[in-house]
């Protein structure tokens, strides 16, 4: 049985491995397909005078400045009005697509563009909120991209794209600390549990309902978890319980000496780091290289707060927007779209100083004054270089989300 159980992985693996290579070779031709060219400058010309309603967390000062950017030069460029429709809540604007699909509106919807990834994708796609055609890989700019370098542009948590949604940018969890407070930082799961012990109240999480706070759990589990692999598959409920007992330990020894006695948490990541910037906690989290650095930056932040990783790896992933199947705009938002993957975009976002967000670009692959223009990009006085960034740990299956949380209001509601 362990023979053929290690044949069949072994065949998926390769199976896998060869229809990424034959997508890739199609979407390599495709993107130099002079027909395609022709095509995406009418979608220009139609998109003038339209207005996009772009549905985006907007919990970064950092980040609305950028969107801000981005409307401005796609109106300057592109006769194109973009309005930043701020979330709180990815969901939100998930549920409001689908409460539209339920009640008949195939057309003229609330929401042009939306970022998204992971369970928000996952749970878009199954239900056909997207739009369906594979409109990501008409894009000029997704020639700059190198699905073989960086595969995660074509699979969203292990889901496949087909297409659905076009690559923004690349995400991986960080710890910050203040030197005010902290020497040493923990570097694992089981160094930050003892610094947690032996420092009561200086740490906190957000819950899980917040993107930040589920990220956190996530990490605890990659770091505490005998087999990870679980977590790349769906949900199991012959094993999950028995896949979550390391976390539900680690968090039932942290909880009683987190701030408040773990009775009470940040209602989510924007209070966690201003809990930090206020001195009540020493020790915090974000999923962006950069976020500390532009803490910093924006005042939100002291200058004694520096950026580290656990020494194991840190989760990673890339995030993606995507047009609604009903969208309004459709026309105008695939040429926003492609503006956020453009190389003048691309790099805006990465400068330390606005966004600080890693592209998701292949530097081979852009003209030598824009590859010029990204090994000048400065890092802030908080982020870490490439290097130092460390090994990147695997994203889980979108299924996960829901039952980690369900499980953690469970166990812990009401503390």
């Amino acid at each position: 049985m362990t023979t053929t159980k290690h044949n069949t992985s072994l065949f998926s693996q390769i199976y896998m491995m060869a229809f990424g290579l034959v997508m890739v070779a199609f979407i390599s031709i495709f993107n130099h397909d002079p027909a395609k060219a022709d095509h995406f400058d009418d979608i220009i010309t139609n998109a003038k005078g339209q207005t996009v309603y772009f549905n985006a967390w907007g919990g970064s000062p950092a980040i609305n400045s950028y969107i801000d950017w981005v409307a401005t030069r796609v109106a300057d460029e592109y006769d194109i009005t973009l309005v930043h429709v701020k979330l709180s809540a990815t969901s939100d604007a998930v549920s409001r697509i689908l409460a539209e699909k339920t009640a008949g509106k195939s057309v003229g919807g609330s929401v042009d563009l939306i970022w998204i990834n992971g369970e928000n994708f996952a749970t878009m796609k199954h239900n056909d909120l997207l739009r369906s055609d594979s409109w990501a890989y008409d894009l000029p700019s997704f020639g700059y991209t190198d699905p073989v370098a960086l595969p995660g542009i074509l699979n969203d948590f292990g889901v496949p794209t087909d297409g659905q949604e076009a690559p923004w940018g690349r995400a991986q969890f960080i710890f910050g600390y203040d030197t005010a407070y902290v020497d040493t930082p923990p570097r694992s799961a089981a160094e930050l549990a003892a610094w947690i012990t032996s420092h009561p109240g200086r740490f906190s999480y957000p819950k899980p309902s917040d993107f930040i706070g589920m990220s956190f759990l996530k990490q605890i589990l990659l770091e505490t978890s005998p087999d990870i692999s679980l977590f790349a598959k769906p949900v199991d409920q012959s094993n999950a319980d028995q896949a979550l007992t390391p976390l539900w330990q680690w968090l039932d020894a942290a909880h009683p000496h987190l701030r408040q006695g773990g009775k009470h948490f940040p209602a989510n990541y924007t209070a966690m780091i201003q809990m930090l910037g206020d001195g009540e906690l020493s020790i915090a989290f974000a999923f962006n290289p950069a976020e500390f650095s532009n803490g910093i930056a924006q005042g939100i932040l002291p200058d004694t707060v520096r950026s580290y990783v656990h020494d194991s790896g840190t989760l990673a992933n890339v995030h993606f927007v995507a047009i609604p199947f009903n969208a309004n705009a459709p026309e105008a938002a695939q040429v926003v779209a492609n503006f956020l993957l453009s190389p003048e975009a691309q790099s805006h976002k990465a400068h330390s100083d606005i966004w600080g967000d890693p592209t998701v670009l292949a530097m081979d692959k852009l003209p030598p004054d824009m590859q010029t223009v990204f090994a000048k990009l400065p890092l802030g006085i908080a982020t870490l270089d490439e290097a130092s960034l460390g090994k990147t740990l695997p994203e889980f299956h979108p299924s996960w989300v829901p039952y980690i949380e369900k499980q953690w209001a469970d166990r812990y509601t009401g503390q």
